[in-house]
């Protein structure tokens, strides 16, 4: 099965209003701004979605929200990963997937399993999961790095396994990966500093933060990279260096958060135990957005 997710895709935020209730009218705001702007495809309930503070069941109205708002226009994937499998495993079983181009998990977390038991973990998710999956690796938050030769066994061994989102902010992982990987398995760039890079070495493009704020830049920079025009796509990339450094500051979401609402698409609430974006940090996100031309 070869990756299907190509181009920029965006981690949604999930917007809340100052009460700390979710805000479904931003949230289409968010999605609408994004469809206009360039975005190739939502992801849903990642880590900057803050899915570790939302429940069940606004988890299932904010599918609704952005289902009802997409209409059909971009492909959608949801997050549902976890570190109990069988959980993980109940809640895709749990879940009409129809209307998703795939799902997004990511390796377990906190329990730091062997390699062994990460590839079980993803066999045992593959066995049942009726849509591709792409895999997600962010050992900054997991505590534990899904090495490449574990990736590409699980890309090798399973059909429906069709990319990864490799988020290690490590160069030379990412190389072995796009040098090794099979034909039709995408790697997937979930650094937004080094999203142009992979893309130039072969990767298939992002899953991105800061390109639900800016997607018309951020597009036509992973565009021109995946057409191998690098001189004009790191133009834009040397463009966005400062605010892609600033939004990961303090916390994710926090400062993406800063941004939008900077844009007048949500306000900045986020859910303990996150905090806002600090006064000197909002500053600089005005500063940037006021010198910034899209």
């Amino acid at each position: 099965m070869k990756n299907p997710f190509l181009g920029t895709g965006i981690a949604i935020v999930t917007p809340f209003t100052k009460k700390g209730s979710v805000d479904h009218e931003a949230l289409e705001n968010i999605v609408e701004f994004n469809i206009a702007n360039g975005t190739d495809y939502i992801v849903i309930s990642g880590t900057t979605g803050e899915s570790v503070t939302i429940t069940k069941l606004e988890k299932r109205h904010i599918i609704a929200t952005i289902s009802k708002t997409n209409n059909g226009r971009l492909p959608l994937v949801l997050g549902i990963g976890g570190n109990n499998t069988a959980e993980v495993i109940k809640e895709i079983g749990a879940t009409d997937l129809t209307e998703f181009a795939g799902i997004l998990s990511v390796s377990p977390y906190y329990s730091k399993p062997t390699q062994e038991g990460i590839y079980q973990h993803f066999k045992a998710i593959s066995s049942i999961c009726s849509v591709p999956i792409i895999l997600y690796n962010v050992p900054g938050r997991t505590a534990s790095n899904m090495l490449p030769e574990t990736t590409l066994r699980l890309a090798n061994d399973f059909e429906n396994i069709v990319a990864v989102k490799e988020a290690g902010n490590n160069v030379s992982q990412y190389l072995q990966l796009l040098k090794n990987k099979p034909d039709g398995f995408g790697v997937i760039s979930g650094d937004d500093d080094l999203a142009l890079t992979v893309t130039l070495a072969g990767g298939d493009g992002v899953i991105s933060v800061i390109g639900q704020a800016l997607p018309k830049a951020f597009s036509k920079m992973i565009t021109l990279g995946r057409t191998g025009k690098a001189k004009e796509a790191y133009k834009i990339h040397f463009e966005l260096m400062e605010i892609t450094s600033l939004i990961f500051s303090e916390n994710n979401p926090a400062g993406i958060k800063a941004v939008l609402q900077a844009l007048n698409l949500c306000n900045d609430t986020v859910r303990l135990p996150l905090v806002v974006a600090t006064d000197d940090l909002k500053l600089k996100i005005k500063n940037f957005l006021a010198q910034f031309k899209a």
